[in-house]
């Protein structure tokens, strides 16, 4: 039997503003604020309502999802004065789908859970597509009752729903697919480059390597795109300077050193400090055919 619940949704980026609209067509009734007001438009026109901050959204709320940039943005949200664990009323669920910090995560539970209040650290994988389309792969830390609670909303948005563990979890889980998809990133950059200088047609070279072992997603989304020079974002690249950075500095905590990350980290400092962070991650390629890294 449908349970319909009243949700917050805080942060309408690239792939907010659709994981809230699938929300909204789902039945739920949906309470919004991004420090955009224009991005929340759309779903204003569509019958969501508009709240002009966390704090006012917050004890309105069943279920509160964030969906924001860094992890300072969700220690503000959920830890400031004027945050969700001071505001939201008792028993509220609250899931952060941000990629942050997985040492932020324990803390934000374990306040929350101090306070009454339920939490998990839900990030996911899928980028805008997979947004629009409800197809997200949602890695969840947080207690069992929590997720079961969930687990109905995670459906409305993803398609692999999967709970890793304890507090903490869905954010390691997400450090991983980081560091998967950075291998891949620049293995593709790296061939197509490879490819160029040796004369050969990169376009030609895909319909070769695309579906043997080579095969990935980022050889056959992202690399049509990168010779296509088609960089606009489905994943900001400032973002996954940040989850590189997240997952390097969870490494040295585990005291593990991870050179391909480094390396991958360092490329999109390079990114970013050439002012390309508001582009998609295969602006990578523009490093290597400068000749820049």
């Amino acid at each position: 039997m449908f349970e319909k619940k009243t949700i917050g949704f805080i942060g309408l980026g690239v792939m907010g503003n659709s994981m809230a609209g699938h929300l909204l067509v789902a039945g739920h009734s949906l309470i919004v604020y991004t420090r955009s007001p224009a991005k929340a438009k759309a779903l204003l026109d569509r019958g969501a309502e508009w709240a002009e901050s966390p704090a006012a959204l917050a004890p309105r709320c069943d279920v509160i999802i964030t969906m924001v940039g860094l992890p300072s943005d969700v220690e503000e949200v959920y830890l400031g004065d004027k945050g969700l664990l001071v505001h939201a009323r008792k028993g509220t669920l609250l899931i952060d789908m941000t990629t942050s910090s997985p040492d932020l995560a324990v803390r934000i539970y374990a306040e929350a859970s101090a306070k009454g209040l339920k939490a998990l650290d839900a990030p996911v994988s899928g980028g805008d597509t997979g947004a629009r389309n409800a197809t997200l792969t949602i890695m969840v830390g947080g207690d069992e009752d929590a997720f079961a609670e969930a687990e109905a909303l995670f459906a409305i948005m993803g398609k692999t729903i999967v709970r890793q563990g304890g507090a903490g979890a869905g954010q390691h889980t997400k450090a991983a697919n980081q560091i998967c998809v950075a291998a891949n990133l620049l293995g593709v950059v790296e061939a197509l480059s490879y490819a160029s200088a040796s004369g050969l047609d990169p376009k030609r070279v895909l319909l070769s390597i695309g579906g043997g072992s080579a095969a990935s997603w980022q050889l056959s989304s992202n690399a049509p795109r990168m010779l296509d020079g088609d960089f606009n974002p489905g994943f900001y690249a400032k973002h996954f300077l940040k989850d590189l950075r997240i997952a390097l500095d969870s490494s040295k905590n585990l005291g593990l050193t991870l050179p391909l990350v480094a390396l991958a980290e360092s490329l999109f400092d390079k990114v970013q400090s050439r002012g390309w962070g508001e582009r998609g991650t295969q602006i990578l390629y523009e490093l290597y055919r400068h000749g820049i890294v």
